[in-house]
């Protein structure tokens, strides 16, 4: 036997344990994660995918996307269960709510093609069908800004050793994860989108990369006050959480497995 076929041999069995942790891991995590904060996820996710096809505003300076109104709401429930369940428990929680946006995004283009001899519905067809470009950015900048909003939120929240709990400590780490997390987010979408695909398949519509720059931090801005002020109603929520002991059972698990 050559030394590449037994290291083989031991490395299949290390990646089908890992798999079957993570998909008992993942079921567990499904089961325990409450469905009021997965739910707020989704819809946001959606909202964001179907508003991101909007210019609200357009200058020389600043250029902002109906995505602006809901994407708040997507990092406030990151940061919620961030705090609670981990950053690895917020990051599978993202996939499912991207994913879900994927098979909403193949429904309504399903229903945008559907042939209907009313013309009134041409402008809804529009937004059902969606744009293929915007979908394929608002789906990669989610991710990436989920990570970095999770990973960073984690670790700030790390920091507060003598009062991790405390209003202060969930206040620092969800402005600063929200605003850099949100910076991410725009700025990846409006370069993918608006510097990348729209002078090709817009006719030339297009925003300078001063735009996207001012857009990502206008936009982290003002998703950033939405965070503080509805940030004291995602600390009730932890601090309910943690008074019934919810899931107890997948954190159990994850101590058990560290």
């Amino acid at each position: 036997m050559n030394y590449k076929s037994a290291q083989s041999k031991r490395i299949l069995p290390s990646v089908r344990i890992w798999l079957q942790r993570e998909r008992e891991e993942t079921e567990l995590l499904f089961r325990c994660i409450p469905a009021t904060a997965v739910s707020l996820l989704v819809v946001s996710v959606i909202c964001m995918n179907l508003l991101a096809n909007k210019t609200l505003v357009q200058t020389d300076w600043i250029a902002l996307d109906g995505g602006i109104l809901t994407s708040w709401l997507s990092f406030m429930c990151m940061d919620v269960i961030t705090k609670y369940f981990g950053p690895k428990a917020s990051n599978k929680i993202a996939v499912l709510a991207a994913a879900i946006n994927l098979l909403t995004c193949l429904i309504f283009y399903i229903a945008s093609i559907i042939p209907s001899n009313a013309d009134d519905y041409t402008a809804l067809n529009t937004i059902l069908g969606g744009t293929w470009f915007i979908l394929l950015g608002s789906t990669i900048a989610f991710l990436l800004s989920a990570v970095v909003n999770n990973f960073l939120n984690w670790t700030i929240g790390s920091a507060f050793q003598k009062n991790p709990d405390g209003k202060l400590a969930f206040a620092a780490r969800t402005y600063i994860s929200t605003f850099i997390g949100q910076f991410v987010d725009n700025f990846i979408f409006a370069v993918i989108v608006f510097v990348g695909f729209a002078p090709i398949f817009w006719d030339g519509f297009h925003w300078t990369i001063l735009q996207c720059v001012m857009c990502s931090l206008t936009g982290a801005a003002a998703e950033l006050l939405m965070e503080v002020i509805f940030s004291p109603f995602g600390y009730r929520i932890v601090n309910k959480w943690k008074k019934y002991r919810v899931g107890q059972e997948y954190l159990a698990y994850i101590r058990e497995g560290n």
